[in-house]
């Protein structure tokens, strides 16, 4: 495909509009955390996403014959969902999305075969050592978060390859519909037992549908779309500049502040990605 292609360009266009309305959401997301905890605050998206993508799409109009791909889908979309949030509980937005990002990045690595991408990881692996916490310092980062933003980054891999093969076979707002369902069935439950009735605060409800639309509905569906028009390694390079992103959406809706080490490692895994994707669109 052209890298200049009027696909790719559109295809570029929605991935950029995805990642912000995504981290504004999980901005905003965070601080229903106090009042219905990181579980009640994913059912919330994945429950209203679901229905909003449902009630859109309608999906049951054209189901799949294989539904393997969007089964695994579903579930790393939900896993993803709620590791993540579990995890930017305890540590930084920012510094959240740079570690859930080795996920897309070692599928882009692991799609090239040139031994200059060993470069990259290079890169890659120090972006995330640097962010790795001091266990001798009260003042670092939370272990358990990292180790949560780094499952949540396995989901996302997950999230990638099988959202292209479920895309692939059928319209992909259905799948985006489908898997989103199929999130909401798993995680829903698990945040009504966790935080039972204070789900049902009217107050919190349309913040929790501005979340489902803004985390999940809408960019998912750009993302989906994305999906159907460039190579999953593309995909995972375009979204290089996410964690750049978290990282401004943090200080500006959360007053999340930064040191200057851990931009420098956001921006080691920034250019890991933006140099595996230069590589990888070579001939």
């Amino acid at each position: 495909m052209p890298i200049l292609s009027k696909d790719f360009l559109i295809a570029v266009l929605c991935l950029l509009c995805a990642m912000i309305t995504i981290q504004s959401g999980a901005s905003i997301a965070k601080q229903l955390f106090p009042a219905v905890g990181p579980d009640g605050t994913t059912a919330y998206r994945l429950g209203f996403s679901a229905l909003i993508l449902c009630l859109v799409f309608r999906p049951w109009r054209k189901l799949p014959d294989n539904w393997y791909p969007l089964i695994v889908y579903g579930l790393c979309l939900g896993g993803m969902n709620l590791t993540f949030y579990f995890a930017i509980e305890r540590i930084p937005l920012g510094i959240g999305v740079a570690l859930e990002f080795t996920g897309p990045l070692a599928v882009a690595l692991m799609s090239s075969k040139r031994k200059r991408d060993y470069l990259w990881v290079a890169f890659a692996v120090a972006g995330i050592l640097l962010l790795l916490p001091d266990l001798g310092d009260v003042d670092g980062l939370d272990p358990i978060g990292v180790l949560l933003a780094l499952v949540a980054g396995a989901c996302w891999a997950g999230y990638i390859l099988f959202g292209k093969r479920s895309g692939s076979s059928g319209s992909g707002s259905s799948t985006v519909a489908l898997g989103m369902a199929i999130a909401a069935v798993v995680i829903v439950p698990i945040g009504a037992v966790s935080q039972g009735a204070a789900l049902l605060n009217w107050q919190l409800i349309p913040l929790g549908i501005a979340i489902g639309l803004l985390s999940s509905a809408l960019p998912y569906s750009l993302e989906m779309f994305a999906l159907r028009k460039m190579p999953a390694q593309g995909f995972s390079i375009m979204m290089s500049v996410e964690p750049a992103i978290a990282a401004v959406a943090g200080f500006m809706i959360l007053g999340e502040s930064l040191t200057v080490w851990q931009w420098f490692a956001i921006f080691m895994v920034i250019i890991a990605s933006l140099g595996s994707s230069m590589s990888g669109q070579e001939k």
